[in-house]
């Protein structure tokens, strides 16, 4: 293995202090039991907040187990060791909860009592009707 020159190793540390500089990082995050989300505060400055069950992997987690919540690496992502759970933070902050298969299954969950009494009264009616074609 070659060893590196001290431009080299220079560089690399241009380089990354570049990426920390650019990048969103988590500089911490924490559970909120009352409100039921995860806050997370970047090295930005700025912060963001989701709610725990929107996010793949942790909608049956107990709150003890969500306040385990820990940053990884520099700051690239969030994690729940005891629900083997990783999250992305650029990955959040674009709105992004879970794998394409886990939000496309997700799709059309609302379970509000508006939905449930529009989808009785259409069932009193004969149901949906039928698509023409």
């Amino acid at each position: 293995m070659a060893q590196l020159t001290d431009r080299q190793i220079e560089a690399a540390q241009r380089r990354g202090a570049k990426a920390r500089a650019l990048e969103t990082r988590a500089a911490s995050a924490r559970y909120d039991a009352v409100s039921g989300r995860i806050a997370v505060e970047l090295t930005n400055g700025c912060a963001f907040v989701f709610p725990a069950q929107a996010a793949e992997g942790l909608q049956r987690a107990t709150a003890a187990q969500l306040a385990q919540v820990e940053i990884l690496g520099a700051g690239s992502g969030l994690r729940w060791e005891s629900l083997d759970v990783d999250l992305s933070v650029p990955d959040l902050l674009a709105g992004v909860f879970g794998t394409r298969a886990w939000q496309a299954s997700q799709a059309g969950r609302s379970r509000s009592a508006a939905k449930a009494e529009a989808a009785r009264a259409n069932g009193r009616k004969g149901g949906r009707p039928r698509k023409a074609g």
